[in-house]
């Protein structure tokens, strides 16, 4: 082992309760207490590391992050303060796996078109881990610590995760990660500033335009179906409402317009404009403000055996209604007939008045849909993730295993993709899926960080915290010049650019500036999720590698 192996282990005993005798006896009552109450220990890291996480200071923040300075900071004051090592494996498992669901399909909805980024990323990722060995070993730091600088520089805590699972204990990596994290997130946040940095040129950084719903007035004949209409420009459109006379109802995709027809379309203004003009014009009457025979109303999908099944499967058109758009989360998308819903959506439903109620008890209409688990899916697929990360795979000076970050990560992206087998269902609720990252990540930390006090606090009281937050920038920076070449190479700028950092530094701190920063792009989003996959695999194969090779 490296000289500065000592690091690992947490000399820090005579650290409890400070430098006097007295302080010492007065704090060890609390310090016994602590002690012999791992859980308690858990949520106070938690409240006190959320509660710090949330401060901001020059508009950053260290969100989860500080909840692992929390843990070190208690670990420093009292060695007998680390967490079960299971426990933090538990919080990363469900967290990994939550990511993979929420991103699998619009990973591989996008992954042929993107495949030369992802791939580019995956070769910057693979040679800032090659750069972290080659700078820590210059700098006399240990595999472990390397490992950290460069999970730390590149902000991936499951990469921290694996490269402490694959050593058996977490002192080491999380040094190098604790003393690191900071100036990564800092680096790259400055790299997303100056990817936006155009923010009033329209040609670079506009928004996708918003849904939009028009009365359209036909004026020719012989036009095809509305199914065949509604696919004719850029991106589909969908038919709400339809006007034979004096006569409105829900349309159908076998239906037919003629001159002097009203007819209701909802999609992004360009695509509208473009059937505007195919079918004649708009119109000045507004057919979503006659509510006498058709309405309106949002309804949540919360019956269990609907989610994951495509609009076109909801079977909606048995009580005469049709679906317009869907809210999930924050944002309103399409209700294409091969659109995948999910529990907790927010169907914008157009019917009958007098069967409307109909169809809310038939989609379920429960505020319970947004917090149901699927506890059958989640625990089979949590149960295949973790399999998955035990298998061996042979590798230079041994085998290594995916471990607790990415198979479960893999078996998300996976089942997300896949949606439901027969009765089973993978995906899950928006609200409980955020919930479950955000609370699986906290777990994580605030063990790892309990486990690696002594060495971090060994490592500050010497050069060896210089050592390593060189490093540390000296990853961050190449890592981040790196992407930038690219970034040229694929022609992507502005909010794609600032999502693609925030994705290959899966660094939700970055992509959270870059929402803000252009208004909740759903560009900086997409990117995000196109790229986040490939690099966090990466990151954490490439941290095993750093720790399991020479």
């Amino acid at each position: 082992m490296h000289r500065d192996s000592g690091v690992f282990a947490c000399h820090t005993a005579n650290r409890v309760g400070g430098p006097g005798l007295a302080g010492r006896a007065s704090m060890r009552p609390m310090a016994n207490l602590l002690a012999d109450n791992p859980l308690l220990v858990l949520f106070i890291c938690l409240a006190i590391g959320s509660a710090a996480g949330s401060i901001r200071v020059g508009g950053l923040t260290l969100g989860p992050a500080a909840v692992l300075f929390a843990a070190l900071a208690l670990s420093a004051w009292d060695e007998r303060l680390a967490l079960p090592g299971e426990v933090g494996s538990l919080g990363l498992a469900i967290f990994a796996y939550c990511i993979g669901v929420a991103s699998g399909p619009a990973f591989f909805g996008s992954l042929r078109h993107n495949v030369p980024i992802a791939t580019g990323v995956v070769i910057i990722v693979a040679g800032s881990a090659v750069a972290a060995a080659l700078i820590g070993s210059a700098l006399g730091l240990s595999r472990a610590v390397s490992a950290g600088v460069f999970a730390g520089g590149l902000t991936n805590t499951p990469a921290l995760a694996a490269a402490s699972e694959r050593i058996g204990e977490a002192a080491g990596p999380t040094v190098g990660y604790s003393v690191t994290y900071l100036g990564g997130v800092i680096v790259m946040l400055g790299l997303a500033a100056w990817a936006l940095r155009r923010p009033n040129d329209d040609a670079e950084v506009a928004e996708t335009p918003p849904l939009v719903a028009k009365t359209l007035k036909v004026t020719r004949d012989g036009l095809p179906t509305l199914g065949d209409l509604a696919v004719a420009a850029d991106r589909p459109v969908v038919f709400s409402r339809i006007k034979h006379g004096e006569h409105i109802e829900v349309p159908r995709d076998d239906m037919t317009v003629h001159a002097g027809d009203l007819v209701a379309a909802v999609g992004r203004a360009d695509d509208v404009a473009r059937i505007s003009d195919m079918v004649g014009g708009v119109a000045d009457e507004s057919l979503t403000l006659d509510r006498r025979s058709l309405d309106m109303r949002r309804i949540a999908l919360s019956k269990r055996r609907l989610s994951g099944r495509t609009v076109a499967e909801l079977g909606l058109e048995r009580f005469g209604a049709r679906a317009t758009r869907v809210r999930r989360g924050d944002v309103d998308l399409m209700a294409l007939p091969d659109m995948l819903v999910h529990q907790g959506d927010r169907i914008r439903v157009i019917a009958p008045r007098d069967r409307l109620s109909e169809v809310a008890r038939h989609l379920g209409d429960s505020e319970r849909g947004p917090g149901d688990l699927n506890p059958i899916g989640l625990s089979i697929g949590l149960a295949v993730g973790v399999l998955i990360g035990l298998i061996p795979i042979p590798a230079p000076g041994g085998s290594i295993s995916m471990g607790a970050a990415a198979g479960p990560l893999i078996a998300g992206l996976v089942l997300g993709r896949v949606a439901r087998s027969g009765p089973i269902v993978w995906s899950l609720p928006y609200t409980a899926s955020q919930l479950l990252q955000q609370l699986g990540i906290l777990i994580f930390l605030a063990v790892a960080g309990s486990r690696a006090g002594g060495g971090f606090v060994d490592a500050l009281s010497g050069d060896q915290g210089i050592r390593i937050l060189v490093a540390g920038l000296c990853v961050t920076v190449l890592f981040a010049a790196a992407l930038l070449v690219l970034a040229r190479l694929v022609k992507m700028d502005g909010p794609p650019l600032a999502g693609m950092i925030a994705g290959a530094q899966t660094q939700p701190a970055v992509l959270a500036f870059a929402k803000e920063r252009t208004g909740g792009s759903h560009r900086v989003e997409l990117a995000y999720a196109v790229i986040v996959p490939a690099a966090m695999i990466a990151k954490i194969v490439a941290a095993t590698l750093l720790v399991g090779v020479g």
